[in-house]
């Protein structure tokens, strides 16, 4: 607490000295929840209540947290809203790290009835973690009740958190078993307040088989086309934007880049999906792009997929994923990415193999690329770059002929040879005349003399450059904004009820007019309503 000083008031002093004795207590003394030091005051003037505060057992907590969660899906399926669908998804990252299989025992135990299915089936998965705790089922009498009562969401709900539960213990071929039979039965169900549960259902059945191996990859294809037919047929955009992107997945880990390009040209990708599906969904195609040399295309879904990605540290993983990609692009394009990018606390440590790449791009030296290339190979191998990686020797090689042709007015192709540790002149007189094709460098060849001769710069304001450059921050700020209203949201079904008021207020239009003629009611009785009648 600060000390208040009084100026103006004579009466101050008898005030204040309260104040200076609180201020005496030393600043390193205990402190309460909210971080505030704890003043000292006699034990005996408080009671135990006042001492000690009764603390919330956990599994309480997570167990209540639960039930909770019953209640939203209640609601959501009573005001047919899934926006409620969408807040139990959003306690889950919380909720996981907080799951036991005792808690999950107890809740499945008091949700459903002893002879119900999903008890029989989600039990014995939890039987080998369960302690010897006591798991009260509820009574027989209540038993059809109960079951009859228990919605298609709250069913889903705890089959999800089971399968969660499976994929942080390791239980991967038990997981991968009880995914399979849990798609089978969401397949079934046709509910519109199931569609996000649904879709976070197809990403962990995914997600087993791809830990068990290209094998199981391939087995869960057939599964995953045929619930992307249904979700089309039903208009379940969720589930239908995740498994495009699941099959995408799919395709690349298993190296079939051509039924993945395929895929995309016979697919629709809906437009209302979450940003976090888009972001996955542009990722999955810049990196087929780049892999078919389609590098703009690449670096346009790529800038996509990073501005749309949540800026939030449990997105880190994707966000380096996709900047690593991205910077390989853009070097493969002739580009140099901003220094400012390898400075952000989120991707300065992973982008570190990234950030040694672009300098030796940059200087154009073909032994330090080879140095870089040789120390950070695992890595590249990891993050799945590598092979794109290897495309930039060419990029280099041209980086270091359009150095030379701005250092020097005239160079042998004897020297590009040394400097470039080329095998011969024929490859640099070769390498030379292909960056003059492609525009990297303005000079000529002197094939008799065996030189290059560089052509003076010209005004870049007097070639088309700026235009472009221009233009593609146009069109990126249109693209922006066209991406903004197209998420705007409006309170659904707010027309019908504005239909409603003006139907109503016509109505009561035409019986003050009824009334009016009938003599029923004078003019002045009925009100300002019709003055311009």
């Amino acid at each position: 607490m600060e000390d208040v000083e009084m100026k103006d008031d004579a009466q101050a002093p008898s005030e204040v000295l309260p104040v200076k004795r609180e201020v005496q207590i030393p600043l390193g003394g205990p402190k309460d929840n909210d971080g505030d030091v704890e003043m000292e005051v006699d034990e005996k003037a408080l009671g135990d209540e006042e001492r000690k505060e009764p603390t919330e057992d956990p599994a309480v907590s997570v167990t209540n947290e639960i039930k909770q969660n019953f209640a939203l899906l209640e609601r959501g399926v009573a005001n047919f809203d899934p926006r409620f669908s969408l807040r139990v998804l959003r306690s889950i990252p919380s909720l996981r790290r907080r799951l036991t299989a005792d808690i999950l025992a107890k809740v499945i135990s008091e949700t459903y009835p002893s002879d119900h299915l999903s008890t029989k089936s989600l039990l014995p998965l939890l039987t080998e973690d369960v302690s010897s705790m006591d798991i009260e089922a509820p009574s027989g009498g209540n038993s059809s009740s109960a079951s009859a009562n228990i919605l298609p969401e709250i069913d889903v709900y705890l089959n999800f958190l089971v399968q969660i539960y499976l994929l942080d213990q390791k239980s991967i071929i038990a997981g991968a078993k009880f995914s399979k039979e849990l798609v089978v039965k969401v397949h079934v169900l046709n509910r519109r307040t199931l569609d996000s549960l649904a879709a976070k259902v197809y990403f962990y059945y995914s997600r087993f088989h791809e830990l068990l191996g290209n094998s199981a990859l391939l087995e869960i294809r057939d599964q995953l086309f045929t619930s992307l037919r249904t979700a089309t047929l039903r208009k379940d955009i969720e589930t239908q934007a995740t498994i495009i992107t699941l099959l995408l997945r799919n395709y690349i880990a298993t190296s079939h880049i051509t039924q993945a390009d395929l895929l995309v040209s016979k697919t629709k990708f809906p437009e209302s999906a979450a940003n976090n599906l888009i972001a996955r969904y542009q990722y999955y195609i810049g990196k087929i792009r780049a892999i078919q040399l389609n590098y703009s295309a690449a670096h346009d879904e790529l800038n996509g997929a990073t501005r749309k990605a949540p800026q939030v540290p449990q997105a880190a993983g994707f966000i380096q994923a996709a900047h690593k990609l991205k910077i390989v692009v853009e070097l493969l394009m002739g580009d140099i990415p901003d220094r400012a990018l390898f400075r952000q606390p989120m991707l300065e440590k992973p982008l570190t193999p990234y950030f040694d790449l672009v300098r030796a791009v940059r200087v154009g030296e073909l032994d330090a690329f080879f140095e870089v290339l040789k120390l950070h190979e695992e890595k590249f191998k990891k993050d799945g770059t590598y092979t794109l990686v290897l495309r930039l020797r060419q990029n280099v090689i041209k980086t270091g002929i359009r150095t030379m042709s701005l250092s020097y007015s005239k160079i042998s192709l004897k020297e590009i040879c040394i400097r470039l540790n080329l095998d011969s002149e024929e490859s640099a007189e070769y390498i030379v005349s292909k960056a003059i094709r492609d525009g990297v460098i303005e000079a000529t060849i002197n094939h008799e003399k065996g030189y290059m001769q560089s052509k003076e710069l010209m005004d870049v304001y007097a070639t088309q450059e700026p235009q472009e450059a221009f233009h593609d921050r146009i069109m990126a700020c249109m693209g922006l904004h066209n991406e903004s209203v197209k998420a705007m949201r409006f309170p659904m079904n707010q027309h019908r009820l504005e239909l409603k008021n003006a139907q109503e207020a016509r109505e009561r239009e035409r019986e003050l007019a009824k009334e009016i003629q009938e003599g029923d009611i004078d003019e002045d009785d009925a009100g300002g309503d019709f003055e311009g009648m």
